[in-house]
């Protein structure tokens, strides 16, 4: 069991590490490819913020979203490989914070195919944060279940 629980750890994490690795080679001086994809994503984000809730988000550079967002990213999933909680946590805030802005399936016509493509991504980061629940429940419940006590060998 503790193999297969590592190597389903190692899959799951995959997909994080490789994505944070791709945005870290492709970073550079502006931010890389990341950056310009977030920018009008977060645009439209803190716009529906603003007439949604009446809450201006506060101004600062995407840049360093983009950093926290890839530490995130790269050291929870290097930490959960090693069935780390607090690298479960961090895959959860990272999720949390970049679903919404990046998969706004809500601003689409629900008739177009970018609709289509941007809920199914934003499933996928749903299904991916149930996963990291259904591991943190397991793991406390596994922690709190009582330890057998080893039978004792009576000498003859």
């Amino acid at each position: 069991m503790g193999f297969l629980s590592f190597a389903g750890r190692v899959l799951f994490s995959a997909i994080f590490i490789l994505a944070s690795w791709q945005k870290i080679n492709d970073f550079g001086q502006d931010g890389g490819g990341a950056l310009k994809a977030i920018e009008p994503k977060f645009g439209t984000f803190k716009q529906l913020v603003a007439t949604t809730l009446g809450y201006n988000l506060p101004k600062f550079e995407l840049k360093y979203l983009l950093i926290t967002t890839i530490t995130l990213e790269g050291i929870g999933a290097i930490l959960f490989t090693f069935g780390s909680n607090l690298g479960a946590y961090m895959l959860l805030l990272f999720l949390a914070a970049v679903t919404p802005i990046m998969h706004d399936f809500y601003n689409f016509d629900a008739a177009s195919p970018e609709y289509s493509r941007e809920f199914v991504h934003f499933m996928k980061n749903v299904s991916l944060a149930g996963a990291l629940l259904f591991f943190l429940g397991m793991k406390t419940s596994y922690s709190r279940r009582p330890r057998r006590k080893s039978a004792k060998v009576k000498a003859t």
